[in-house]
């Protein structure tokens, strides 16, 4: 099995954000984690649900990516269920599970856990696009 990476290394939104770590796991599944800090909490001292919503949205679009092709893919619709909360420290794993694939398309979904429950759930539609990395 492989280790996680970390693969927010570029300047940009998610590294800003204390960056994800990502491995895969098979063809049609794959981890990401991260660990909640201070700059994202909300107001009532839980993690944000922006902040979760990104995490996941870069977590399935690289599982997409990474169990695709090369071509970066863009996401067209996601629907996310927030189920519980973590909190400053706690570790949070994605486990991304890639549904269907089509000639354009990746429908895929994550469960989003923290100690052993289940934070979030989503699933999404990503759009292949012609630019590759």
């Amino acid at each position: 099995m492989s280790k996680f990476e970390q693969i927010s290394i570029h300047p940009g939104f998610m590294k800003h954000n204390g960056g994800l770590f990502f491995k895969v796991i098979s063809k049609t599944e794959s981890q990401f984690k991260t660990t909640v800090n201070e700059n994202h909490l909300n107001r009532a001292g839980i993690t944000h649900g922006g902040y979760i919503a990104s995490i996941i949205d870069a977590g399935i679009g690289t599982g997409v990516h990474r169990t695709t092709s090369k071509n970066i893919f863009v996401t067209i619709s996601l629907d996310i269920k927030f189920i519980g909360s973590s909190k400053i420290g706690d570790e949070i794993i994605g486990k991304v599970k890639i549904e269907k694939i089509t000639n354009s398309l990746v429908f895929a979904s994550c469960k989003l856990e923290c100690e052993d429950k289940i934070i979030a759930s989503a699933s999404g539609v990503w759009k292949k696009t012609a630019k590759q990395f």
